[in-house]
Formats: C-alpha cells, structure tokens, sequence
C-alpha cells in the first residue's frame, strides 16, 4: 500500500458555482474562485481562480472570462476541464517529477440528473482523475459540520451556495427528503444589479454587486450592529456621466426580499415531506446553516422567526461543504453515501 499510495493522488474537491476548494492530506491546498480566462483565437488557457477574476469584466475581443458552472452544474465542458486540471497543477507544480493518479471525491448539487453528474464525472476524468466518487452537497455539508450522518436521528442542513441552495434531511447516512433550487448567491447578485438600475439609474457590473452583496449584503430590514453604507460608483444610465451613490443595508434587504422567500418556501417544502419521527428529531436539533449565503447578516434570525425551529451558522459555512468531501475521500471504501 505504501509505494501505491505514493503514486496515487487523493484529493476531494468542492467543485463551485462561485468557488472552487481543493483538499488534500486535510489542508485546503486550493481556494480560488471558479472562472477561467481563454484565448479566443486558441482556445489556450490564459489564468485561472483569482487572476482570471481580476480581468472579468474587464476583457478585450481575444480574451475571454469563463465561468465554467452555471446552478452548480457544467455549462461550458471545455472551461471546466481546464479549470480542474489547472487547480489541480497548483498543488503538483512544486514538486511535479511525474503525474501521480487522482483518487478524486466531487460534490454534486443533489437536484443534480444523471446528465449533468455524468459531465461532473467525465471532466473529473479528463482532468486526470483516475478513481472518481461522487458526493451530494448537503451530505458533505452536513459531514463538514461535525453531524454524525450515520445515526438514526434526523438533520437539517441549508446550503446557499453560489449557484444552488440545497436543503435536505439526512438520517442513516442517506438523505431522506431533499430539495435543490437555482436561487442563492448568483441570484442575489442579479437582484443587486436589477435593483441599482432599476432604482439608481445606474449600471454595475457583476464583480461590483458582489461586492455590495459583501457589504451591505442583509435579509432583515432591522439589525442591531449595521454595516455603514457602501459607496457605488458608476456611469448614470440616462447621461452617462459618473455617479456616486450610497447603498444601506436596508435598501439590498428590501431588494432580495422575493429570493429570501423562495428559499423559505424550499425550507417548509422539505419540512412538509419529512417523516414525523426525524420532524421531531429537526425541531429538537435545529437547522444549520452551510454555504457562502449562510454569511448574510440577519439570515438566521430571520429563517428562525418565519419557520419556528432555530436555525445555526456553521463554524466556517465557506468551506464546510470542502471538509465534509475531505473526510468522506479518507472514508472512501467503507462509507455508503459515496457514488461511484
């Protein structure tokens, strides 16, 4: 085993919408934003992570920015490909005398259909990897904040990543009622734009919005400590001419309102399908909360008065779904909630 574990590779991979995280020997070797750069003429690939992110948005005719997952799934084949095997030459780089073969674990949206799991896997393959297991999203989630997942007891993970929020009960080491929908941070973002136009009469471009999200970003109208304005800047619709325009806390709450409440309504779906027994085991436990959404100042006191069941940030929400995918990778031949 020795000398075969010196020439395999095991990583598991926390494949994004927004961020792409990479985990080796139970360090985070890789933290990067999930887009690449591209030579239109060749198709080479030009950066990746947080270079290619510093030029989106702001490309010339030859270069083009990628973001190769859409909803948590692969929308561009190629950019995907190149941006797995690329992260994964980050970690190899420094001491790369031959390709070792990749034991991969990657995560999956659980709304996820056969189609799209099977463009997950064949770039995972592509990239290398010569074992690669699969895992959902709320389970690694659920893993990565320390619940024991085999037990006979039901919890409740909420995961607002960029692209999906995936709710699920899990119980058993299985999940038992699970609801995937297309509405978290990447829809917040859009809201943010479709608000400051609409609104301000200013144009902001995806990079800036984010960055109002982080600021200003909230979900309750009222909150105890609130952040100062945030200043945007940009050109007026009408005139063209440069504006500055202060953003609060309550204006973005009031704007992402209508994409809050679908993600109550997912909550209460899951809730309505799951047997009474591990209900009761939810109530008792509370929900928690995973994801990079999970950061979004008032959500969970805000979730806990509309549903009634206290609601609770992980620890480290931005990377939790990451750990629970490491830990699964180290139990891989043992654990029954992996796919092959």
């Amino acid at each position: 085993m020795g000398l075969f574990s010196f020439f395999t590779q095991e990583l598991a991979i926390d494949l994004g919408t927004a961020n792409t995280i990479i985990i080796h020997n139970d360090k985070i070797v890789v933290d990067e934003p999930s887009i690449v750069a591209i030579e239109q003429s060749t198709g080479k690939l030009v950066a990746i992570g947080k270079r290619a992110r510093q030029m989106h948005g702001k490309t010339h005719v030859n270069i083009r920015t990628i973001r190769p997952l859409r909803d948590g799934v692969i929308a561009d084949f190629n950019a995907a490909e190149q941006m797995i095997r690329g992260m994964i030459k980050m970690i190899n780089h420094k001491h790369q005398l031959f390709a070792p073969s990749l034991r991969l674990v990657v995560c999956t949206p659980s709304g996820s259909t056969e189609v799209e799991m099977r463009a997950i896997r064949d770039s995972s393959e592509h990239a290398g990897g010569r074992d690669v297991y699969m895992i959902y999203e709320p389970m690694a989630a659920a893993i990565g904040m320390g619940i024991d997942v085999e037990e006979p007891k039901g919890s409740m993970v909420v995961d607002i990543g960029g692209g999906t929020t995936e709710v699920a009960v899990i119980a058993l080491g299985g999940i038992v009622s699970n609801k995937s929908i297309r509405v978290a941070g990447d829809a917040f973002t859009a809201d943010i734009q479709a608000y400051m136009r609409h609104q301000h009469n200013i144009k902001i471009g995806e990079r800036t919005a984010e960055e109002i999200k982080i600021n200003v970003g909230s979900s309750l109208a009222e909150l105890e400590n609130p952040p100062e304005d945030f200043i945007v800047r940009g050109p007026n619709l009408m005139t063209a001419m440069p504006v500055e325009i202060p953003v609060s806390y309550q204006e973005i709450a009031h704007c992402l309102d209508k994409s809050i409440s679908k993600v109550e309504t997912a909550i209460l779906g899951v809730l309505e399908q799951t047997p009474p027994e591990l209900y009761a085991d939810v109530v008792t436990d509370g929900i928690h909360l995973a994801g990079g959404g999970a950061l979004m100042r008032g959500l969970d006191k805000r979730l806990t008065d509309k549903i009634g069941i206290p609601f609770y940030v992980a620890e480290d929400p931005l990377h939790a779904v990451a750990r629970g995918t490491g830990i699964a990778l180290k139990n891989a031949d043992k654990c029954s909630y992996l796919m092959r």
